[in-house]
């Protein structure tokens, strides 16, 4: 009897539980059909719909009227881990996680309108990916920017969080694309990309290879990516090659990882260590290499794929060269006092880090020279060497390596007009 009577109640409680959970929902479906009509749709075609992952799981249940809209919660990465651990615990491991702490390593992020930056319209709508602790959530939030608090919906859109769309290479698109790291128009019109949309289009069999950005860079579903070569297309230890361990030092000098002065390690070093910007052991960057050699040889031989990686690895020692002496003509203007060292900069040196602007909180842009210094670095530089791991030709010479010999000129030109100015009665 007594038992009976336990699983009765137990029952009752089930029920009542299901119902409760009913009722709060179609109260949230029902307001929101209004206010956010399109997130509604999104949930409703979603695999949480179909498993019944109702509103309140993630945005908690404080918030049930229009009266209390600030209690609802916005739900971070750690919310995702409670079903989605392992993605997450793979996640944390990989560069996305650092996106929002490499942005805010940067120096010239902090002079940007906030609108671009924090309210996400800018470099913030992408680097907006990485777990925040709670004080920067507390700096957003006094700012207004309370959207700002995810990562997962950067590839999974919220509220459908599809993943079908995560593997959608249009996906990538949105971040991965433009000035500084054309990667989706370099992929895209690359024979990779072009059979993967002749396959979409059914051109090609089902079972034909055909490559697209997460097969690389995220294979086998997982949320890990890391590259050999990183963004900066730096790395430690120094080649043994004298010349180019010549050419890396000047440009790390630039990029305010060395004290122009003295050759010695800066402050800045720590920062880039803690964003993983580079690989800073041999046994790391061997790793990744491997990685992709590894992925490569899924439709390549590994002595192919082992060669057209190592060419991509000279044709960044070359460029690196250009970039040197490039560097190095700027940075004897700043020595001959014929360029004046901007108020924010720690030395007398190009910065790269600085961006166009001159570190000045009134928005002042670098000299031209500056810029097409920084244009030759951001642009031109990783156009070359970004082309050759994305098996672009006409990106490596004509949008990377021509425009570098361009700039490169351009910088002689402008510093022997400025040191003529300068020298001139």
């Amino acid at each position: 009897m007594q038992a009976k009577i336990t699983v009765m109640s137990i029952s009752i409680f089930i029920v009542l539980f299901l119902l409760n959970s009913a009722i709060a929902r179609e109260v949230c479906i029902s307001c929101h059909k209004t206010v956010t009509p399109g997130l509604v749709k999104d949930w409703q075609t979603s695999k949480h719909h179909e498993m019944d992952v109702t509103c309140s799981v993630c945005h908690g249940k404080k918030h049930n009227s229009r009266k209390n809209v600030n209690l609802a919660q916005l739900p971070d990465e750690h919310v995702c881990a409670q079903c989605h651990e392992t993605q997450f615990n793979q996640f944390i491991k990989g560069k996305h996680n650092l996106g929002w702490t490499a942005l805010n390593a940067m120096p010239v992020t902090h002079l940007e309108p906030d609108e671009l930056m924090e309210g996400g319209r800018g470099c913030g709508g992408c680097h907006n990916m990485g777990i925040k602790t709670e004080e920067q959530k507390k700096e957003l939030h006094a700012k207004g920017y309370r959207y700002q608090n995810n990562s997962c919906d950067e590839c999974h859109t919220r509220h459908s969080f599809s993943k079908k769309e995560a593997l959608d290479p249009h996906a990538c698109q949105q971040c991965h694309m433009g000035y500084d790291h054309p990667q989706w128009e370099m992929w895209s019109s690359s024979k990779h990309g072009a059979r993967w949309f002749a396959k979409e289009a059914g051109g090609l069999s089902k079972d034909a290879p055909a490559p697209k950005c997460q097969d690389c860079h995220l294979p086998n579903g997982t949320h890990t990516n890391r590259t050999a070569w990183g963004f900066l297309g730096v790395r430690l230890p120094l080649p043994k090659d004298k010349q180019w361990a010549e050419d890396r030092i000047t440009i790390l000098k630039a990029l305010g990882v060395l004290n122009p002065q003295t050759g010695k390690p800066t402050a800045r070093l720590d920062v880039v260590k803690a964003a993983d910007m580079v690989r800073l052991t041999e046994e790391d960057f061997q790793a990744e290499r491997e990685k992709m050699i590894k992925t490569c040889s899924k439709c390549h031989s590994k002595s192919y794929a082992r060669k057209q990686l190592e060419m991509g690895d000279e044709m960044l020692k070359k460029t690196d060269h250009l970039l040197a002496e490039a560097i190095k003509i700027v940075a004897d203007l700043y020595q001959d006092g014929i360029l004046k060292k901007p108020a924010n900069y720690a030395f007398a040196y190009p910065d790269f880090l600085y961006f166009m602007r001159t570190g000045g909180g009134d928005f002042k842009e670098a000299s031209y020279i500056e810029q097409v210094l920084f244009q030759m670095y951001m642009k031109h530089r990783m156009r070359t060497y970004q082309a050759f791991f994305h098996v672009n030709p006409d990106y490596a010479y004509w949008y990377g390596w021509a425009m570098m010999t361009k700039d490169l000129g351009e910088i002689r030109e402008l510093a022997r007009q400025m040191r003529g100015t300068h020298n001139s009665p």
